[in-house]
This record gives structure tokens, sequence and C-alpha cells, in this order.
């Protein structure tokens, strides 16, 4: 972990962590039945148990593309005693809709103290063609609800970033992974970058003066590397890490690296979390993760899988969260997307 500063440029940008307060959680309902081969049905229950784990300690914003889809919606929670004034409803016609990598990153301007937001290039983790709609999610944000907008522009580019593969302490210190960011063949997000660029376009933009760079993300993580499948921060000096204790598993080697990088930060509390056992679609690996929980302002929600460490994770999650009501929310499906509660999630910041 270095620290490293560009004294041209003087940053303005903190990026807030998680668990500091929101003024909601945002999540779009999902519409694109690729995403849940064979599992769509049933996936709109999970959401409506996500969206009921949230209030009342922040409001839930829900992207919806048409009124018929918005009556749908309204029809699920009811059925599941969800529905209340703390739920908004905004029509915006996604492509998928995993507000994580889609949103805006929320900032809090330190020298106006309000909220402003800096907006990335989103190209579909480099992968997939159906993003245009969700490119212009950040632009939607910024007209409506009126936040100051920024283009993060590095070499002359915007550049490309995605909200998962990104996490911080609200302190100035970042998690990231070499995979996702820096792989020159696999999914290249911006052509050429060095981590010398990414550490000058996180300190300009958010405000980031130490990037801890792990190595790889879990195996079957459609995004090549994202770090909430892997490592968070649950305060501003401890981060959770996925760990495998199978050395026959394929994340056990990358899982080992990534833990002995951390405890290398002398700064850092390292506290490890298991891992489930693997979940497979027609062969592929799907990225079944603990580590890919939400956290809100009165609960935290956590992915389980019908596993003997569903427990385990929830017990340790709880004990790193006293304050809030830790909650499983089963995602033994919902994983068939290739993501979870994280992924599909976005928090904004309330600022005092």
């Amino acid at each position: 972990m270095q620290k490293r500063t560009n004294k041209k440029i003087l940053t303005k940008y903190r990026f807030p962590s998680e668990w500091e307060k929101h003024e909601a959680t945002w999540i779009a309902w999902p519409h694109n039945k690729n995403d849940w081969p064979g599992k769509f049905t049933s996936i709109k229950w999970v959401y409506g148990e996500i969206v009921k784990a949230i209030p009342p300690a922040e409001k839930v914003k829900i992207i919806v593309q048409s009124e018929k889809q918005k009556s749908e919606v309204i029809n699920v929670l009811k059925s599941s005693h969800t529905f209340s004034e703390q739920v908004e409803f905004i029509k915006f016609k996604t492509d998928r809709g995993w507000l994580r990598d889609i949103s805006p990153i929320y900032v809090k301007n330190t020298e106006t103290n309000k909220l402003e937001q800096i907006s990335f290039r989103f190209n579909a983790w480099a992968k997939y063609e159906d993003y245009k709609k969700d490119e212009k999610f950040p632009a939607f944000i910024s007209n409506k609800y009126n936040i100051k907008n920024t283009d993060a522009i590095h070499k002359n580019k915007k550049v490309v970033l995605e909200g998962g593969s990104i996490d911080t302490n609200g302190k100035g210190i970042l998690i990231t992974t070499r995979e996702c960011l820096l792989d020159e063949k696999i999914q290249v997000r911006n052509d050429g970058f060095t981590e010398k660029d990414y550490e000058e376009v996180f300190y300009k933009y958010l405000g980031i003066k130490k990037v801890v760079w792990l190595n790889k993300g879990i195996a079957g993580d459609d995004t090549h590397g994202h770090v909430d499948d892997v490592c968070r921060f649950v305060n501003k000096n401890t981060v959770v890490t996925a760990d495998e204790e199978n050395p026959k598993d394929e994340n056990y080697k990358p899982l080992k690296e990534n833990l002995e990088i951390l405890k290398g930060e002398k700064r850092l509390n390292v506290v490890k979390l298991p891992m489930p056992e693997p979940l497979y679609f027609k062969n592929q690996r799907l990225p079944a993760s603990y580590a890919n929980f939400l956290i809100a302002n009165g609960s935290v929600l956590v992915p389980t899988f019908n596993d003997e460490n569903d427990r385990n994770a929830l017990g340790i999650l709880s004990e790193l969260f006293p304050n809030r009501n830790v909650i499983g929310i089963h995602a033994v499906n919902l994983v068939w997307g290739l993501g979870t509660i994280h992924c599909l999630t976005k928090e904004q910041p309330l600022l005092k």
C-alpha cells in the first residue's frame, strides 16, 4: 500500500464509506430474463425481501421500466407486507440494472459540504454489448435530482470503472484488485492504465490517498475480479476478506494470496470470512460469496446459500455490526445472475 500524491492537483472530494448515513438505497427491479435463466419468476420475491430489510431506517428508491412494472412491484411488496411511504419509484429504462456498477459514485465536496457525483464510463464490464441505456443512468440522476456531476477524465478519456470494483473506508483508503483493473488481455477497462494512473484518478476524483491492490477476485465472477466479492471495509480500520480452507478449491490460492497482502498492511485489522461450498449452473462456477453484503442504515443484508457456513458468516458480521440487524437473504437463485445483494444496490449518502 503506497501513498501517492499529485502535487499539481488538489482534491476537494471525499468518497464516503458505505456504513455512513444514507438518504436512500437504490435498486432496479429485474426485467431482463436472460440474467436469471430458468429462475426469473422467483427473483422478484428475493428483491422483495431485500426491499423489506432496508426501511424504516432509510428510503428505498426503486427503478422501474414502466407504469405496468410499477404496479407489478407494488403487488409483490404488498404481498410481503413491504410497501410503505418509504418506497419511491423512479421510471428509467435500463438494459439490465446492476446498480452498483452503472450508478455514479457519490462524493462529498469538502469545500461546499454538498453531495456531488463522479461519473465513470460503463461498458458492461468490457464483455457485453447491452449497455447503451445503462450508461445514461448517471446523467439521468444528475438532471432529475440536481446533483452536480463531474466526469472522471484521465489521459483525455473518460475512465471506465464499476462501483463493485472498489471499496473505501471513507478516510482515504481504497481496496481493489489487479485482476479487474490491470489485466491487459481479459475484459480490459482502460487500455494502458498503470497502478499510478488509477491512483491519480482515485486521488483527484475520490480523495483516495492510499490504494490496497489485491490480486484476484473469486472463481465464477463474470466481472473478472470485482472486490465486493472478496474484501470489504466494515469500519475505518477493519476489513473482512473471503477465505477458502479447502486446498482443492480453485479459490484457495488466490484468496490466500489476498489474505497475505492484507496482513502486510499494519494499519488494517483483518477478519476472515468463510466461503460457501461451490455452486454451479450448467457446469459454470457461480460467484457465491458472503462478502457481497449491503450495509444499510439499520441493517446488513447478507447473501446466504443453504450452506453450513451461512451461520458462521452471519455470526462474524453480527459481531462486527453490533448496532445493525444482520439479515440473511436467500441467494441461491439470485446468484444465477452472477451477482447478489451488493451488486444490485447502490447507497446514496446523507450529508449533514
